[in-house]
């Protein structure tokens, strides 16, 4: 039994819950932080998302059928409270987020939490100005480490579609990395 497949178990029984969610948290929380950070940007927005994430998780376990693997349909949920947050504030603002790239950028250089370099901020400046899909599916691949085959599961869209879109991403970041270095 791997360590997931025991998780699951523990956490599905009513007696262990409680310890087996505490140690799921010590597990993802921090892999999940960033790939929600990634999406709604700054520090406290992604602390207000992984927590409904959590609380969806913890809700929504029961009902795991294990057809994908935990860090997967967890992952799925982040995603997913990330782009209902980003709606959220976008109709609370009436600011449309594929157009106001500036406004990604004043965000995460204003973060107090990002330390990013000069080519780091290059980086993201760049990757603000790709496509949404795009965006999700590098950030995925290259900083999350996710396979395609699992952002295929979180995003529901074909592998080849994702390939696609993250090499054309990268071809655009390589391009426009060089111009500005």
């Amino acid at each position: 039994m791997n360590t997931d497949t025991a998780l699951i178990t523990r956490l599905k029984d009513p007696k262990q819950r409680d310890e087996a969610f505490s140690d799921l948290l010590d597990t993802y929380q921090e892999r999940l932080y960033w790939h929600i950070r990634k999406i709604v940007i700054t520090h406290d927005n992604a602390n207000d998302v992984l927590q409904n994430t959590f609380i969806r998780i913890y809700n929504g376990i029961q009902n795991f059928k294990g057809k994908s693997a935990l860090h997967t349909w967890m992952y799925r949920i982040a995603y997913n409270e990330s782009i209902r947050f980003l709606e959220q504030q976008k109709i609370k603002t009436s600011f449309d987020l594929e157009d106001d790239n500036a406004e990604y950028l004043n965000k995460l250089t204003a973060d107090v939490y990002f330390n990013g370099e000069e080519l780091q901020l290059k980086l993201h400046t760049i990757i603000s100005n790709l496509s949404d899909k795009q965006q999700r599916v590098f950030q995925m691949k290259y900083f999350d480490d996710l396979s395609f085959r699992e952002i295929s599961e979180i995003l529901n869209i074909s592998e080849n579609t994702l390939k696609s879109s993250y090499y054309s991403a990268v071809k655009t970041i390589e391009e426009q990395i060089t111009v500005l270095t």
